[in-house]
């Protein structure tokens, strides 16, 4: 099989595959999710409990089932360092299935997309609400995969993994 294969009646994307992820949250307790744990070790996290901000390492392991099609990732636990990947989308052109969206987080002025060593959050781009808000299906959204609003103003960019 090739790089691109697919079978018959299959389309698969990366939204597509993280999609079928939603729902799916952190242990409360002592007890771990032992997925969210391996994505997290696909960042260099190894045996960090799944309270350990993970929306980066949710893309990278939707992004690693897909390693076949030559799907990047960056195999870091920073949700900003997915401005380093892909090819710049303007939000008019982005599309639900290969885009990521990265956004700002935290309290008071943050710095832009030029600084990759700051808070931030990740995820699939998953359309627009009638507010303008960016939706984004992500991980670690209220410590579960899901889809959620985020204003427009914490973007910092957008980025196509596959063409």
């Amino acid at each position: 099989m090739g790089s691109d294969y697919q079978p018959d009646g299959v389309s698969v994307t990366a939204y597509s595959l993280a999609n079928t992820f939603q729902g799916l949250k952190e242990i409360p307790g002592e007890k771990n999710h032992p997925l969210i744990v391996w994505w997290l070790s696909l960042c260099g996290l190894d045996g960090h409990p799944d309270e350990t901000p993970w929306c980066s390492a949710f893309v990278n392991g939707v992004c690693w089932l897909l390693r076949d099609w030559g799907i990047p990732r960056t195999n870091s636990a920073r949700a900003r360092s997915w401005l380093r990947v892909g090819i710049v989308v303007p939000i008019e052109s982005a599309t639900k299935g290969w885009d990521v969206v990265v956004l700002k987080r935290g309290q008071g002025p943050q710095p832009g997309p030029e600084v990759l060593d700051a808070p931030g959050h990740v995820g699939f781009y998953a359309g627009r609400d009638d507010a303008g808000r960016i939706l984004v299906l992500g991980g670690n959204q209220s410590n579960t995969v899901n889809i959620q609003p985020f204003s427009i103003a914490d973007l910092l960019g957008i980025r196509r993994l596959r063409c």
